[in-house]
């Protein structure tokens, strides 16, 4: 076989396809906090559309339905509990400290 035909010929790897993860019956809504919450990482942040596999149309409609259920406190802005933790250990520490004169 010549160098030259041997470049174009293409792998035989298997490819298996992804299921998408949304299906055709779901609906896309601020009330559907199971679906939604497949949709944001664990500080709260909306992942993006490469992270997801989802099509643009649908990822616009999961960014404005986690916008909607945030402003309606069903889901926080951000969640970043520890952070408020350490900040509330180290406020309580101070406030103990007595000053000797």
């Amino acid at each position: 076989m010549d160098k030259s035909k041997r470049l174009f010929v293409k792998s035989k790897r298997a490819f298996r396809r992804r299921l998408p993860p949304i299906q055709s019956g779901d609906r896309i809504d601020y009330r559907n906090m199971s679906l939604i919450s497949r949709f944001i990482s664990e500080q709260g942040k909306i992942l993006s559309r490469r992270v997801n596999r989802l099509t643009l149309k649908q990822q616009r409609l999961i960014t404005i339905a986690i916008k909607q259920a945030r402003i309606l406190s069903l889901l926080p802005f951000l969640n970043n509990e520890k952070e408020f933790e350490k900040s509330e250990l180290v406020a309580r520490t101070t406030g103990l400290r007595i000053k000797k004169k």
